[in-house]
Formats: structure tokens, C-alpha cells, sequence
């Protein structure tokens, strides 16, 4: 009977042991998958920026456009295609602005910003998309590239809050055990773009010139919303090659105004534009249309704001603002 007892007992300490070791395991399991973070892939610096500053190191980002490469002439490796493959998330400009989307079969959930944003076309009107999320299922690919709407609208400070809310919104489905960490940081974030918007209305507000010279309208959205004009040497690709005719007429239109900068892009060719600022007489200097950063702007950490209130204040310049 003694026996028997013994073997219950052993029993039970065998059964509790086993409990105890299923327990722990499941306890490592979801700590390990708690530690596997999502993977969200984004294609210009400004939609990175917005990432980076709400998600604070919980989700892993793949910033597809290298710092120091044009977004419009752009083309991913197949390495980095099969990276783009594997995120979770991927979120594109859209608008035109990367050609490589139109063939690319994208495995899990995309999302197409410009979807989501007021756009212009190259006469400044607007181009209104509803606000609404898709995926895989609905992603056409149906914004091949015209020429008449303009891509940069990461420039408007609106677009970037409506691409902030959607950001952090992706963010809380991937990781909700951090969704008031993402509100947060989304609401702060906003704070500055709105901080930034501001500035340069008040900035703005007053000036003795109305017009920038630049190397290709990337500044359109700048310009309509707070009220100075464009003069570009070539349209919305900054590939288009100067001709003798455009860069006359800029420089007549230099000295008829008495201006007393241009300005050109740092992915681009600076030869127009400084064989303008010479015969015309006045100085060249770099604006930054943000949609990528260089190699030495992303080793000093700049920012979205950052940028935004440099360019404001050779703007601001450009234009004899009070």
C-alpha cells in the first residue's frame, strides 16, 4: 500500500514538474516573440522621419532610398528588393515618384501616402484622394508617373500630419502594447510640424520679393501655401536638361527683378545654375526639396524640422522678408 502511495506521489510531483516546465517555456515563447520586432519598410527621408520620431527603436525601419541618392531616379537592388519583401509594412511616396513600385509584387501590406494627401498638378491646382488604407489586394499600382501632378507634397505641412496619423495608426496594429507610446510621440510630432508651419507664415508674411529662382519646381506646395512664387529652369524632374532659352529667360528675369540668389538641389547638377548665377551676378545656394537627405546631412541626425527651417531661412532671405 506503502508502494502505492509512493508511486501517486511521484506522479503528482512528475505532473506538477511538467506544468511548471510548460509554463516557463510558453513564458520564454512569448518573450522571444515580444522581442521579434515588425519590420516597416519606407521609401523617402520625410515618411522615414515621421517613422523614426514616433516609433523610438520598437519597430525595425528600412529606409529603401540611401542618403545621398535622387528619389526620382531611384532603382533598389535585389538585395534590398528581398528586404523590402520581408516587412511587414511597406510605405511608399506614391505620386509618381518611384517607378520601381510598378512592377514590384509586394508581398504583405502597402500603402501608397499619396493616396492619402492633397496633391497638386504642375498649374497648382488640387488633387484630393479619400483617406482610406489599402492593401496588397487593392494596390493597382495606378500611379504611374504624370507629369502633371507634382510628387513633392511632403512640403505641405498638412500632408505630413495626415501622413503622421496614418504612420502611427500602421504602428498600433503592429505593436499595440506601444500604442500610447505611438499617440504620443505622433501627437509631439505633430506639435512640430505645426510649430513649423507657423514660423513660416510669420516669416513670410511680409516680403519685398515675391519669387524664388530654383533648378526644378519642387517647391510648389511651399509657395501656394504661403504666398511667393517659383521661377524653375526645368519642371517637376530635375533630370530635364537646361536649355539656352529657359536659362536666358531666368537670367532677364534675375536682373529685371533685381534678385539676389538662385538655388539648386543637392542631387543634382550645379552647372546651370551657377553658370546663371554668374552672368546674372548674384549668388547660388542649396534649397532642400527633403525628398531624401545627403550622406553628411544624415551624419549630423538632421531632421524633417530641421531642414524645413533652414530652408525657411534662405527663403526668407531669397525673398527680403521683414
Amino acid at each position: 500500500m506503502r508502494d502505492f502511495r509512493n508511486v501517486v506521489f511521484l506522479l503528482i510531483i512528475a505532473v506538477f514538474l511538467l506544468q511548471m516546465f510548460v509554463l516557463k517555456q510558453d513564458a520564454k515563447l512569448a518573450e522571444e516573440k515580444k522581442q521579434v520586432k515588425s519590420t516597416v519598410a519606407l521609401s523617402t527621408f520625410s515618411l522615414y522621419d515621421i517613422a523614426n520620431s514616433i516609433s523610438e527603436g520598437t519597430i525595425d525601419l528600412v529606409m529603401i532610398l540611401p542618403f545621398g541618392v535622387d528619389a526620382h531616379s531611384f532603382e533598389p537592388t535585389p538585395k534590398l528588393m528581398a528586404k523590402i519583401m520581408q516587412s511587414d509594412v511597406v510605405i511608399y511616396s506614391g505620386a509618381g515618384l518611384e517607378p520601381w513600385t510598378h512592377s514590384f509584387e509586394f508581398k504583405n501590406r502597402v500603402i501608397d501616402m499619396s493616396k492619402h494627401v492633397k496633391l497638386l498638378n504642375s498649374q497648382h491646382g488640387s488633387c484630393n484622394h479619400e483617406e482610406h488604407h489599402h492593401d496588397e489586394a487593392d494596390h493597382q499600382h495606378d500611379d504611374e508617373h504624370n507629369e502633371e501632378i507634382d510628387p513633392h507634397y511632403w512640403l505641405d505641412i498638412q500632408n505630413m500630419i495626415t501622413a503622421t496619423k496614418i504612420i502611427s495608426e500602421e504602428f498600433s496594429k503592429l505593436s499595440s502594447e506601444n500604442k500610447e507610446l505611438y499617440e504620443t510621440n505622433a501627437k509631439n510630432y505633430i506639435s512640430e510640424l505645426e510649430m513649423i508651419d507657423a514660423k513660416y507664415k510669420e516669416r513670410l508674411a511680409s516680403c519685398k520679393k515675391e519669387t524664388i529662382i530654383v533648378n526644378h519646381n519642387a517647391f510648389s506646395y511651399l509657395s501656394q501655401n504661403y504666398g511667393f512664387k517659383v521661377e524653375a529652369l526645368s519642371g517637376l524632374s530635375p533630370d530635364a536638361q537646361p536649355n539656352a532659352k529657359n536659362m536666358l529667360k531666368l537670367i532677364e528675369h534675375i536682373k529685371e527683378h533685381d534678385l539676389s540668389v538662385v538655388f539648386f538641389e543637392s542631387f543634382v547638377s550645379d552647372k546651370a545654375m551657377k553658370s546663371i548665377a554668374a552672368e546674372a551676378k548674384v549668388e547660388v545656394d542649396v534649397l532642400q526639396p527633403l525628398g531624401n537627405i545627403t550622406r553628411d546631412e544624415a551624419e549630423k541626425k538632421s531632421s524633417y524640422k530641421d531642414i524645413m527651417l533652414q530652408n525657411l531661412e534662405k527663403i526668407t532671405k531669397a525673398l527680403e522678408c521683414e
